[in-house]
């Protein structure tokens, strides 16, 4: 066999596992990372086929992008393998299988009927007629498939508007301005301003030690909850405050 049919066969063999891992795996992100394998192994068959560009376009944004940011998602919004299989469409299984059914027929009717009608030539000769693959893929877009590219245009800008749409949410009340932020917290009756910070102290900087007010006196405050609540806040000697008191009167 030639470098071509090993590598065909070895990226063929590892992109039906992944498919095969995608179908059998429990898990939602282990899904995603086995499509993620078995697009990378697509990729490499189609530059050992001569189509560079789907190769890097393979990788790029369905490898790169679209099953990065799916799988990105599923780890921020978290999927658990318990989540319930019920049909909450009722009646759906039957028309699914129809619809499965009627779909492989197409592809088998198709790919058959190119492989015994069509001429056979290969994508080395196929790219040289228009200078290249880019310009081969760019020219079959723009001319014999236009209307189903921008079909496909279409239903991605819709898919997007849809989700912006989902996103979305109404704001029932209006939106505070600053004038009235700024009333609302000083009507609490709390302070303002940043509490204190621990430490803030002459001799220590600890955060058991409590920060010193510009009168002199202790902020209860400035120690955290924890500290308070287990009764670790180190005690202030008074006299040392007062010697402090003395050094900023001077």
């Amino acid at each position: 066999m030639s470098g071509e049919d090993w590598v065909f066969w070895i990226s063929g063999t590892f992109a039906v596992i992944g498919a095969l891992g995608l179908v059998l795996s429990r898990k939602a992100v282990h899904s995603a990372l086995w499509v993620a394998f078995t697009m990378i192994n697509l990729a490499v068959l189609y530059i050992a086929n001569a189509a560079p560009f789907l190769g890097m376009v393979q990788v790029i944004v369905y490898t790169g992008a679209v099953m990065m940011l799916f799988l990105f998602v599923l780890m921020v919004v978290g999927v658990d393998s318990s989540d319930s299989l019920i049909e909450t469409l009722k009646g759906q299984r039957i028309p699914a299988i129809v619809l499965g059914l009627g779909l492989a027929v197409l592809l088998v009717v198709g790919v058959g009927n190119g492989l015994v009608n069509a001429e056979t030539v290969g994508l080395v000769e196929a790219n040289s007629v228009d200078g290249g693959n880019v310009e081969g893929i760019a020219r079959l877009i723009f001319t014999d498939y236009l209307i189903a590219f921008e079909a496909t245009s279409a239903l991605l800008i819709t898919a997007a508007l849809g989700a912006m749409m989902l996103a979305h949410r109404e704001r029932w009340i209006p939106r505070a301005t600053q004038e009235e932020l700024s009333k609302a917290r000083f009507r609490s009756g709390v302070h303002p301003g940043n509490l204190p910070t621990p430490g803030v102290y002459a001799r220590h900087n600890a955060v058991d030690t409590p920060a010193l007010l510009p009168d002199g006196s202790i902020s209860e405050e400035s120690i955290p909850r924890p500290l308070q609540a287990r009764g670790d806040a180190r005690a202030v000697d008074h006299h040392e405050v007062n010697e402090i008191k003395e050094v900023d009167s001077q």
